[in-house]
C-alpha cells in the first residue's frame, strides 16, 4: 500500500462477518484469517456482527477479542437479518478495502489476498466471488441459478453468483450505499446504480459446512425478487418519480380517451347514416375506457405527489462526488 493510502486508512483490509449461531466455527475461522493475512503482510481488522444469536456466539467473540487485537464485535439485541448486519458493519470499517464473508467456514480466507489485490491493483470497485463448484443440495442450487439468471437479465451485470457472501469492495462503495431488507444479495446492483460500474468476478473455493446447520430458506428468494423490483424502481426513478408515474398515467389516459372518442365517433357516424347502433354507455368497451382514464389520472396524481415529496426531502440534492480539484 502507498504511503498516502496508509495515512488515510488505519488498516489495509477490513473483514465484515455477519453471523447467527456460529459459536463452533468462530475460533477456527479467526485463526485461519490471521494465518493467511499475516503470511501476506496485510494489516487488517475483523468485525464480527452477531445478528441476535441464541447460542454462545457472543461469549466466544468476547473471548477471542480479549486475545486478538484485530477483532471487533457488534451484537444486535435480536435477529435483524444479514443486510442489517452488513450495513452496520460497513459503517464501522476503517480499511482501504472491505471484504465480506460468511462465518460458517464455507468461504475460504485464502481468497482474501487476491480479492484485495484486484481492488487495489486492478482498479475494480467491487469483486464478487463465484462458487463455481458448490456443495449445496439441489433444493438450494436450483433456486440459486434461477435467481442469478433473473438478476443478470434485469440488472445487466454479468455475474454468475450474486448471492456469494465472499465479496470485496473499495471502501468508497460501502460508505456510499445503504443495505436493508434482503438487499445484501443485490449490493452489486446497488453499487452499479450509485456509479460504481467496475465490477469483477473471481472463482472462489466453496467449502462444505463443518458446523451447525444452514440458515437458508426458500422464502428468502421470494423476498429477494421483491427487493430486486424495489431496487430497480428506486434506482431509476427516485429523483424523477413523475417520469414513471406520469408516463404510465399519460398512456393509460390517452388509451381511454381514444377508445371513448372512437365509440362516440362510431355512434355519430352510424346515426348519421340511419344505421341501428347501441348506446355508447351500453357497450362494455366504454367502461374499460372509463377505467383507463381514471387510472391514468390517478397515476399522474401519484407522480405529482411523489415529486412534491422528493422536492421536500432533505437528501434531494445529495450526490456522490468522486473527486475534487482546487476547490476552496
Amino acid at each position: 500500500m502507498s504511503k498516502r493510502l496508509s495515512q488515510h486508512f488505519p488498516v489495509e483490509l477490513s473483514i465484515v462477518i455477519p453471523l447467527l449461531n456460529e459459536a463452533e466455527s468462530l475460533p477456527e475461522l479467526t485463526r485461519w484469517i490471521n494465518r493467511v493475512l499475516t503470511q501476506h503482510g496485510l494489516t487488517y481488522e475483523v468485525l464480527l456482527i452477531d445478528d441476535g444469536s441464541t447460542d454462545d456466539s457472543w461469549e466466544v467473540i468476547e473471548q477471542l477479542a480479549a486475545t486478538d487485537v484485530h477483532l471487533r464485535g457488534i451484537r444486535f439485541n435480536r435477529n435483524y437479518g444479514k443486510s442489517a448486519a452488513l450495513n452496520v458493519g460497513f459503517r464501522e470499517t476503517t480499511g482501504r478495502v472491505v471484504c465480506t464473508m460468511d462465518a460458517d467456514l464455507q468461504d475460504s480466507p485464502e481468497e482474501l489476498p487476491e480479492l484485495y489485490r484486484m481492488i487495489t491493483q486492478d482498479g475494480l470497485d467491487l469483486v464478487s466471488g463465484w462458487k463455481k463448484k458448490r456443495f449445496d443440495p439441489l433444493s438450494k442450487t436450483i433456486p440459486t441459478k434461477l435467481f442469478n439468471g433473473v438478476t443478470r437479465w434485469i440488472s445487466g451485470i454479468r455475474l454468475h453468483d450474486f448471492n456469494c457472501g465472499l465479496k470485496a469492495y473499495d471502501s468508497r462503495v460501502v460508505k456510499s450505499i445503504e443495505v436493508y431488507g434482503e438487499m445484501h444479495r443485490y449490493i452489486p446492483v446497488i453499487a452499479k446504480w450509485a456509479g460504481f460500474r467496475r465490477i469483477g468476478e473471481k472463482v472462489v473455493q466453496h467449502q462444505e459446512r463443518k458446523y451447525g446447520t444452514t440458515k437458508f430458506g426458500l422464502e428468502r428468494f421470494v423476498y429477494g425478487f421483491l427487493d430486486l423490483m424495489s431496487i430497480t424502481f428506486v434506482s431509476r426513478f427516485r429523483r424523477r418519480p413523475m417520469h414513471f408515474f406520469g408516463a404510465l398515467g399519460t398512456i393509460s389516459f390517452l388509451i381511454g380517451m381514444l377508445i371513448t372518442l372512437w365509440l362516440v365517433g362510431e355512434k355519430v357516424w352510424l346515426s348519421w347514416h340511419n344505421h341501428l347502433s347501441r348506446d355508447v354507455t351500453a357497450q362494455p368497451l366504454f367502461f374499460l375506457a372509463l377505467v383507463a382514464v381514471v387510472i391514468g389520472v390517478q397515476l399522474f396524481l401519484a407522480g405529482f405527489l411523489a415529486e412534491m415529496v422528493q422536492l421536500n426531502g432533505s437528501n434531494r440534492n445529495d450526490y456522490l462526488v468522486k473527486e475534487r480539484l482546487n476547490l476552496k
